[in-house]
């Protein structure tokens, strides 16, 4: 299979340069490792991209997932913000939906002051699980069906409970101080993600800076940007529009071994996307030996046409080409790459590598 960014620039054309990488992990779970196993490779991964001078480090929220052990974000922040230096740590995303606004202002704000100026808080929308786990994290009918409908007023709380003075509470006549913290010095960054034209459009009316999930969503991308931009509402915190993008990236010193580390995650999302069973990511030897059904060769295709795959120099292109189409000089890499069999499951050594061969490429 070759690789093509669709929808994206000419790779090989003039563009944007690339003055910062990120990185998202979703702490993946392969065949070989247990939970702690998958949390030791990430913490290496995370150290990996603050020595090669990443610019931030952020963590998903997904439950009940075989494959995927970041199911709470600040726990995994806090650990990961102790086991690094420089680079700043967050969430991509909290699921706002899932959780009453004044815990995760309590979580981040005192995430904020044990790691002032390195957290950030990116929210999201999506429940980031299935109708069952949603029911349960939301305390059956205590959150209500509707909280996604509430979503831009709990963002906006969110944000007003971090400030250093909290907020104050009109009750039955009285006023009511409330705060996520009581000596607040700064807040986190926050950022709006989404993977459709809503949060974009949100993220412009509250002055937020945005994420597009480029890497899930695949399409829409450049029509996200431009309707984020052309509406953005300076706000005081974020008086310009802020934004860059995320692509899954696999990355090695030939093609061929980046296309065998990615097809673990290739058959991943064809089973997400057709309903077959969801279980750990395999090892490379594993999925090459049950490969890919003629009749997903499409999809596999599809799936893989929006990554960064290959050698440094073509992966490099394709990244520039992606900050060309959103008008950006940072991109977030979600390294995807499965282990070989027998690799240390306590290691992640191919994303490692595509972190290394990128920065090589892109950060010099």
């Amino acid at each position: 299979m070759t690789s093509t960014l669709s929808a994206l620039p000419d790779p090989s054309a003039p563009t944007t340069p690339v003055a910062a990488l990120s990185v998202l992990d979703l702490i993946p779970v392969r065949t070989d490792q247990t939970t702690s196993d998958a949390l030791a490779a990430s913490t290496r991964l995370a150290q990996t991209a603050d020595e090669l001078g990443f610019r931030r480090y952020w963590v998903a929220e997904h439950h009940n997932m075989p494959a995927v052990a970041s199911t709470n974000p600040a726990v995994l922040i806090a650990l990961l913000a102790s086991a690094t230096q420089q680079i700043s740590i967050g969430s991509g995303g909290v699921m706002l939906p899932n959780h009453a606004p004044l815990v995760v202002a309590e979580q981040f704000a005192l995430l904020e002051a044990a790691f002032p100026g390195r957290i950030d808080l990116g929210i999201g929308r999506a429940p980031g699980s299935d109708p069952v786990t949603s029911h349960m994290l939301r305390s059956g009918a205590a959150r209500g069906t509707d909280s996604v409908d509430t979503f831009p007023d709990d963002v906006r709380d969110t944000i007003d409970l971090m400030s250093p003075g909290g907020v104050l509470l009109d009750l039955r006549g009285r006023t009511y101080p409330l705060s996520a913290t009581p000596r607040a010095t700064s807040v986190p960054d926050v950022w709006l993600l989404g993977s459709s034209m809503y949060s974009a459009q949100l993220a412009a009316a509250l002055g937020l800076p945005y994420v597009f999930a480029h890497h899930f969503a695949g399409q829409g991308t450049a029509e996200a940007m431009a309707a984020y931009r052309s509406s953005y509402r300076p706000s005081e915190a974020y008086p310009e529009p802020r934004t860059f993008a995320i692509i899954n990236a696999v990355v090695a010193e030939t093609a061929e071994d980046a296309e065998r580390q990615a097809l673990p995650y290739i058959r991943s999302m064809i089973r997400l996307r057709t309903g077959g069973e969801m279980g750990p990511v395999e090892l490379i030897e594993d999925a090459e030996a049950a490969g890919i059904a003629p009749e997903h060769a499409g999809l596999a295709q599809q799936i893989r046409s929006t990554w960064a795959i290959g050698t440094p120099d073509v992966a490099a292109r394709q990244v520039r080409a992606l900050a060309e189409l959103v008008g950006t000089d940072e991109v977030m890499l979600s390294p995807v790459g499965s282990a070989h069999a027998g690799t240390d499951p306590r290691t992640a050594t191919t994303r490692e590598a595509t972190l290394r061969l990128m920065a090589a490429e892109l950060l010099g």
